[in-house]
């Protein structure tokens, strides 16, 4: 999957004993996908990338990501879905200014009510430099995308600067981060937040520190979520004044943003911790992080932390699934892999390796604020294993005890295919093949199921992409 191994930026439920509420509608199984239809002329998606997805309600989303047209030029890709019909797309204009190759990527994207939406990403200007875009969709036009206002300290020259994620709790009002680089040389990597207040966004600002720091801190941000209006959390890692890597939260409260701190990692944690912060998911008034760290035995595990009444609670180890080696070499891929169905019932998933070093999937939960041990990913018959680029990418959770999950493993003839676990009453399922369009046979190393999002038990939404020949990736779409 596009920069997922390069770049980690979870999300289920487990199957022990614990009691939820039974649920009031049967999960509907997936349909076969569909082909996503590109513009005219368009030769596929490049690697495959396909990566957001926002819904308002059961079958209204929009969906982005990128094509190749004619020419062979990357452009960005925007889809809509009304009434549970994959209709309108739409190439997102450059700003102004921009290269005559611009590679508008899109990286975030976020819709507060039907046909009001933001996207956001990055772009290649007429100076060669990368600059940062907003765009929004007003009463369901697009309009050009627009150059983020970098802080007061940027470089103007080799500049890369990108927003990476947006929430829109309402129309015209959004919150996102990214990062960008000083004029500094050399450069430092820094990160910024950014508001739009009613339907104007304002100038970024450099996310600052409530500690001291490294010289360059080396900041990255991978994603924010939002529990109302100007009150959001953004999470990643930054490198300390003791070169030692940290997770980041940073905490917008009443649409002011304050410092960076450190997220406090569990007791058994690593001096050299390598602390990375990939997901970030609200509800209810609180929100809930998944990162990976060091343990002082050197082993790489998955930790969470929640924020209860306004203060980040010390983070604890979740626990890999019964068998797992003492270094489980735990990957979270960073893209919607945790999910909250209230403030204490949560679900996160990911990646780690077994005890024979085979890559497996996991998936775990928090139920009435106490996370369970992760279970391993129940394959279809015939597969062993969810392979290296494989394991669970995104997940959704309506209910407590109720979600869906979206993964990619290696068949028996090693073919990666894309995956869909089901959770009913707090019990996974064994995963389900997702049938191709076309009676395509694999989706490839870079292809899967990117996007998920169920907006009840038995209305869900999903989106990706597979390997239509030997060199050429499309999308799908996914309905129950």
């Amino acid at each position: 999957m596009k920069l997922l191994r390069t770049a980690a930026l979870g999300a289920a439920l487990c199957t022990l004993s614990w009691v939820v509420p039974a649920s009031a509608t049967t999960p509907s199984a997936f349909q076969s996908a569909k082909e996503v239809v590109l513009p005219s002329g368009a030769l596929g998606l490049p690697q495959g990338y396909l990566p957001v997805l926002s819904c308002v309600s059961a079958g209204n989303c929009v969906a982005g990501g990128s094509y190749n047209n004619a020419s062979g030029k990357e452009n960005a890709l925007i889809l809509n879905e009304v009434k549970g019909t994959w209709t309108t797309r739409t190439t997102l204009r450059a700003p102004a200014g921009a290269a005559s190759a611009p590679n508008v990527t899109i990286y975030g994207l976020s819709c507060s009510t039907l046909g009001n939406c933001a996207v956001v990403g990055s772009y290649q200007d007429s100076a060669g430099e990368g600059q940062g875009f907003v765009a929004n969709e007003v009463n369901k036009s697009w309009g050009r995308a627009a150059e983020v206002a970098l802080p007061t300290n940027a470089g103007s020259a080799a500049q890369n600067a990108l927003v990476r994620s947006v929430v829109c709790s309402s129309a015209k009002n959004c919150s996102a981060v990214g990062t960008y680089f000083d004029a500094k040389t050399p450069a430092n990597s820094l990160g910024f937040d950014l508001s739009e207040v009613n339907g104007t966004w304002k100038v970024a600002q450099e996310i600052s520190f409530s500690s001291t720091p490294n010289a360059n801190p080396f900041l990255t941000i991978g994603q924010i979520a939002c529990t109302s209006t100007g009150n959001c959390t953004g999470v990643g890692s930054f490198i300390d004044a003791n070169g030692v890597s940290q997770g980041l939260l940073v905490n917008q409260v009443k649409g002011v943003w304050s410092p960076g701190v450190a997220l406090t990692l569990p007791a058994n944690a690593s001096a050299y911790a390598d602390a990375s912060l990939s997901e970030v998911a609200c509800s209810s008034g609180a929100c809930t992080v998944f990162g990976t760290y060091l343990t002082n035995t050197g082993a790489l595990e998955a930790l969470s932390a929640s924020n209860v009444g306004g203060t980040w609670g010390r983070a604890s180890e979740i626990t890999m699934p019964a068998g797992a080696p003492v270094n489980p070499h735990v990957f979270l891929y960073g893209f919607l892999g945790i999910s909250c169905a209230n403030a204490r019932n949560c679900a996160a998933g990911g990646q780690y390796r077994d005890a024979s070093g085979l890559y497996q999937g996991f998936l775990v939960s928090e139920v009435n604020g106490t996370w369970t041990s992760a279970v391993e990913v129940s394959l279809p018959v015939g597969a062993q294993s969810m392979g290296a680029n494989g394991g669970v990418v995104s997940l959704s959770c309506p209910i407590s005890g109720d979600c869906r999950a979206g993964a990619a493993y290696l068949d028996a003839s090693k073919n990666y295919q894309a995956l869909t676990v089901t959770e009913v009453n707090g019990a996974w399922q064994r995963g389900a093949k997702v049938t191709l369009p076309g009676g395509a046979s694999m989706v490839g190393v870079a292809g899967g199921i990117y996007g998920l999002v169920c907006s009840s038990v038995s209305a869900c939404t999903a989106t990706g992409s597979y390997l239509k020949n030997a060199t050429i990736y499309e999308g799908f779409t996914l309905n129950s």
